[in-house]
């Protein structure tokens, strides 16, 4: 069963606790404190495996779980680190945050591998909090809290062109003349359950991909029939070809049957339904003299001058074909090359942590300490490696009057501000 959506459950490891020990060694005067570190938890991340088409495996999994950090342990033992999970998608996957239904990432083209959630740090063990005027400490730092979310995983296949039509008009078997691909065919409605992807091979060119996507009728967009879970796979293609029995052989109007396909493209997404267009007009094979002249005529001056070429084709005989492709092939040459990847949007930002506590200290001349659980999630869900997160982590210190908390201790150029285990310098 072809799957193309799922609602799964993800969650990072959880950091080790930092230890709380002694040295108890005879001979060994003022053996002070010797807790280790706790390990960090494992990070949840995405990755393509192009061996993988569908997302079907999450039909039956739907909870993901990295492993926590192991706690650390005496005589200064470093706990383990928490086992990374890797979960594999196929290629055109798009991740999107459950609650608002918003981008995360597009898992496609160059972006095969994704950390979406880090795993929490792991606390540092007594030894670290040993002063000159405490040197016993009895405390150790607790390992960050894991990161968990719901998220929606949409496949939507990647292909140059789309092919669209009512059912029944020829799409399957256009797509088997002329392509690689071995689709289902027979003489009745809904054979294509599933969207198909074949490879153009044209001579002189590096071909195309065309994805046929399943019969499309009027209320589509609203739930009707099969096409409405498939729509979604033509977002990525950037011409689309529209099959139409010209012949008329189930008695439908073929210039309706296009303009009723258009409306429904452009109710589920008005910048799909605006991509350039070209007509197939189908089953000519079963027309003959005037007949046939007519068919071709009567959707020739209805659509070319709008700009939407039509050309008289049978996919059984082969007649018109390589005519057809060539020209697809020229206006995708037209149209910029760069693939259709979604935005991400969903950012940290998102995420309410004004109710999350904070604390800024000054243990030391010229080093300054901001934690607390607001700090925490802060910088788990924002990856500083990236120029929009480090960006978004300086709005962050802005927006909630850190900088300034920061000023009015005294902080000066140079100094250190400690966040958990990372360092910054300050300069205004």
């Amino acid at each position: 069963m072809f799957a193309d959506s799922a609602k799964i459950y993800i969650r990072s490891g959880k950091g080790g606790d930092g230890h709380v020990s002694f040295r108890r060694e005879l001979y060994v005067p003022n053996g002070g404190p010797d807790g280790g570190d706790g390990g960090r938890g494992g990070n949840l991340i995405f990755e393509v495996d192009d061996g993988v088409n569908t997302l079907n495996e999450f039909r039956h999994v739907r909870k993901y779980c990295a492993g926590d950090g192991e706690n650390g342990g005496k005589k200064k033992c470093h706990g383990a680190d928490g086992e990374d999970l890797i979960i594999k998608v196929p290629a055109g996957t798009i991740i999107k945050d459950s609650e608002t239904g918003k981008v995360i990432t597009d898992m496609s083209h160059d972006n095969r591998r994704e950390v979406l959630l880090r795993g929490g740090n792991g606390g540092k063990g007594n030894q670290h909090y040993a002063t000159p005027t405490m040197q016993v400490p009895k405390y150790a730092q607790p390992g960050q809290q894991y990161k968990e979310m719901y998220v929606t995983l949409e496949l939507k296949v990647i292909a140059d062109v789309g092919l669209v039509g009512f059912p029944n008009v020829g799409k399957s078997t256009f797509l088997s003349r002329v392509t690689n691909a071995k689709p289902k065919i027979a003489n009745y409605h809904f054979t294509t359950l599933n969207p198909n992807l074949g490879v153009v091979d044209l001579e002189g060119t590096d071909g195309f991909v065309i994805a046929d996507i399943p019969g499309l009728i009027e209320g589509a967009s609203e739930g009707i029939g099969l096409g409405h879970e498939f729509l979604k796979h033509i977002e990525r293609t950037k011409v689309i070809i529209h099959m139409v029995d010209a012949a008329s052989t189930e008695g439908r109007d073929s210039i309706d049957d296009i303009n009723k396909i258009n409306a429904e493209l452009y109710a589920y997404n008005e910048e799909l339904a605006s991509r350039p267009q070209v007509i197939g007009a189908n089953k000519l094979d079963v027309l003959y003299g005037e007949e046939k002249e007519e068919a071709i005529k009567r959707l020739k001056d209805e659509f070319e001058p709008k700009g939407i070429k039509v050309f008289p084709i049978s996919a059984v005989t082969g007649e018109g074909l390589k005519d057809l492709l060539y020209h697809v092939y020229e206006l995708l040459g037209t149209l910029d090359s760069a693939p259709i990847v979604f935005e991400r949007e969903f950012f940290p930002e998102q995420i309410d942590l004004s109710n999350e506590p904070y604390s800024i200290e000054n243990p030391e001349e010229g080093v300054f300490t901001v934690e607390g659980p607001r700090i925490e999630r802060m910088l788990g869900y924002t990856n500083l490696d990236t120029e929009k997160g480090f960006d978004f982590f300086q709005r962050f210190l802005k927006e909630n009057n850190i900088i300034e908390e920061l000023e009015n201790m005294g902080i000066q150029e140079g100094d250190t501000v400690k966040m958990y285990n990372l360092h910054f310098d300050y300069y205004k």
